[in-house]
């Protein structure tokens, strides 16, 4: 009835996107199948296309169009969701159920008496010929979707009135789109939420604009928006300081395709940002990327979200921090800005949440221009868990182990001989089998030499008593990683085993006096050292613990990389193979009284209660055809490339030798082709970001 009171009105009638308020869908959807999907952004689509979207996988067919009245003022985007199995003709009937309570509703809001009252519409089928799927000009009746879409979707239409609308199927599609709820100057603004069908970001278009709230405050009603960019993301600076910004996208895909644009508008003005942050000094340190041999590493507890916006954070953990810098929105944004910064080529983060990995990290990091590739290691079910990104333009991926070692620990051979001294006590076995800390291992292949990198990332029990329980799960790591080396070797047909090295990086939650920092660089932990005897009821005894590999920690033990008000100690580390690689540079942390400014951390400057850690490191081993020279230096009472460790103290440098040693010339003694090099030369004193050396040196030995 009310389709034939249109078509005498000649009201135009036709299909594309908008947004439906969740009121309507309660009040008129009641079938099972049938749902007025609400959406916070608003879909842009042609006024001539009918979206259908169906997984091969699921019976689930979604369709999607827009309905359009001018006169009645009605503009509201439609979804459904059906099933593949069902009649062409009960969804034709829902559709026309829909539409025309939407009419009534437009026409009561605005007291059109015109139409007849909602109460005067009989619940009887269309009017043959109104409203009907056709294929050309053949009328498609009995069959479902399954045999409707199942050979060709070509000259498929679905009619409305004397008009026909193309039938799309499968193209990009944004399923939601959501803007972050506080954005700030002088950051990067990206989608809090961004979901699509159909679609790959990196075929995606997305342009950025801004405007002030109009006079009526209605942001809807604003005519003109100012365009500041394109992109995904978008780089905030003063001058967006109170405007809104709305954002554009359209999904695309590696066919060529484009689905309709949505947009969507910021629901806060831009804020003012908090001013320098103390990462922006270390980022001095880490403006070129590094190439050849040579790769920096950034170990980074980033704080999950899951416990930093709770009560009891809030109260007792960090309640010298504001409520607002708390937040995840607030602290994204500085942690991406930090990371992006240090132009790091291997990233492993601890207390990454699932849902910032998924719409944050791999949003940023996994663009054409940063080139990165994540892998995520949940811990058990927990909605936090360690990853590790790895520069696509340098890397190879060529395994990946997610290990679980609490689960493992009773079944994994390797595991034998220190479970049945483990499992001895009771208390100890159900406690450490209990525990969902991960391993997360990554083989990676340096692209521009012949040389392999395996990289551990992890986060160790937290408990204050559970030094035992740490030591031991890095003591099971290492059996692991031992394992697994050994294997490799054979796997990769390495006659050079110096091609091969270890790295392992992470939150320790351990101190350099207790036995994770033993077993890393002296290799070996006695029976009756003090950790076993951390919790007495769970002591341990007659277990020692060992390792083989040579390895250092590249940081050095600085005095806090984690920093509250209750506790302030060095937990994290990122060891390295002393025997395979070299330090280059290690960038200075930031100073006590940086760390204090703000009474501890995390706080507005700095969004994490630990700080992150980062490396240059380079292989010792250069193959015969790269005869690339490099610098080697040694500093009084320091460590290969720590100049030093106490603000405002100038280092003297021992030795500086540019040499070229063949495929077997061992790094550490002076080889027939080293010679003297008259350079300048500049470092860094280690641990505090203030003072830079230059020294003219010309020696022509090694020192070391």
């Amino acid at each position: 009835m009310v389709l034939q009171l249109l078509e005498k009105r000649r009201l135009v009638v036709y299909f594309p996107a908008v947004h439906i308020f969740a009121s309507i869908a309660k009040r008129f959807i009641c079938p099972s199948y049938l749902r007025i999907v609400t959406r916070a952004h608003r879909t842009n689509s042609p006024m001539d296309k009918v979206y259908f979207r169906n997984d091969s996988h699921s019976e689930e067919l979604h369709i999607t169009f827009r309905y359009v009245n001018a006169d009645l003022k009605l503009d509201r985007e439609f979804n459904f969701s059906r099933r593949m199995s069902e009649k062409v003709e009960d969804v034709l009937t829902r559709i026309r159920g829909n539409i025309e309570k939407e009419i009534f509703k437009k026409a009561k809001k605005g007291k059109n008496k015109s139409l007849p009252q909602e109460s005067e519409l009989l619940p009887k089928p269309f009017v043959d010929g109104k409203i009907e799927f056709l294929r050309g000009e053949q009328k498609l009746v009995d069959i479902t979707f399954i045999d409707m879409l199942g050979d060709t979707t070509d000259s498929l239409n679905l009619k409305i009135l004397d008009r026909n609308f193309q039938v799309v199927i499968n193209q990009p599609w944004v399923v939601n789109l959501a803007m972050p709820t506080n954005i700030l100057a002088g950051f990067t603004v990206y989608p809090a939420k961004l979901e699509m069908q159909f679609a790959e970001k990196s075929y995606c278009k997305g342009s950025w604009f801004k405007a002030r709230m109009a006079t009526s405050g209605n942001l809807k009603q604003v005519k003109v928006w100012s365009y500041c960019g394109d992109g995904l993301s978008y780089n905030t600076c003063n001058e967006d300081v109170d405007y809104f910004l709305k954002l554009v996208l359209i999904p695309g895909n590696s066919q060529g395709q484009f689905g309709p644009p949505v947009e969507q508008i910021s629901k806060r003005e831009v804020q003012v940002g908090p001013g320098p942050c103390p990462f922006e000094m270390r980022h001095c340190f880490t403006k070129q990327r590094l190439r050849g041999n040579s790769w920096r590493i950034v170990s980074y507890n980033i704080l999950a979200d899951l416990y930093a916006d709770t009560d009891y954070s809030r109260t007792h953990l960090f309640p010298y921090c504001p409520a607002y810098a708390l937040k995840a929105d607030y602290r994204k944004q500085l942690i991406m800005k930090e990371i992006l910064g240090y132009n790091a080529d291997i990233i492993c983060l601890q207390e990454v949440d699932v849902k910032f990995f998924n719409f944050d990290l791999q949003h940023i990091l996994e663009d054409d221009q940063q080139a990165f590739k994540g892998l995520l290691a949940q811990k058990g079910i927990c909605g936090e868990g360690v990853a590790t990104f790895y520069n696509v333009k340098r890397f190879d991926l060529l395994e990946t182990r997610n290990f679980n070692i609490g689960e493992n620990i009773r079944v994994l051979s390797i595991f034998r001989d220190l479970w049945q001294k483990i499992q001895t006590n009771e208390k100890l076995a159900e406690r450490i089998c209990d525990r969902s800390t991960t391993l997360q291992l990554t083989l990676l292949k340096m692209k521009e030499c012949e040389y392999y990198l395996l990289v551990a990332n992890t986060h160790l029990y937290f408990h204050p008593d559970a030094d035992h329980i740490r030591l031991l799960q890095f003591g099971l790591s290492m059996l692991y990683i031992e394992d697994m080396y050994a294997k490799l070797i054979i796997q990769l047909n390495l006659n050079e085993e110096n091609r091969l090295a270890v790295v392992f990086s992470g939150d320790f939650n351990s101190v350099p006096e207790c036995g994770i920092f033993r077993l890393m660089t002296e290799g070996f932990v006695e029976d009756d050292f003090i950790d076993w005897r951390s919790n007495p009821e769970e002591a341990l005894a007659g277990v020692s613990l060992k390792q083989s590999f040579r390895m250092q920690s590249a940081c050095g033990t600085p005095q806090y990389t984690n920093f509250t008000h209750a506790f302030a100690a060095c937990l994290d580390y990122i060891f390295y193979q002393s025997d395979r690689l070299d330090v280059e540079q290690v960038v200075p942390l930031p100073a006590l009284e940086e760390l204090k400014s703000h009474i501890a951390i995390p706080s507005v400057v700095f969004p994490s209660d630990h700080v992150a850690l980062v490396a240059d490191l380079r292989f010792k081993l250069i193959s015969q055809n790269d005869k690339t020279p490099y610098i080697k230096a040694s500093a009084v009472g320091g460590q290969p490339g720590l100049l030093g460790s106490t603000t405002g103290i100038v280092c003297c440098l021992r030795s500086i030798t540019v040499f070229r040693p063949g495929p077997k010339a061992p790094l550490d003694t002076a080889s027939p082709e080293a010679s003297s090099l008259d350079v300048w030369f500049a470092s860094v004193v280690a641990k505090q970001s203030i003072l830079v050396l230059f020294e003219r040196l010309t020696y022509p030995a090694i020192i070391m």
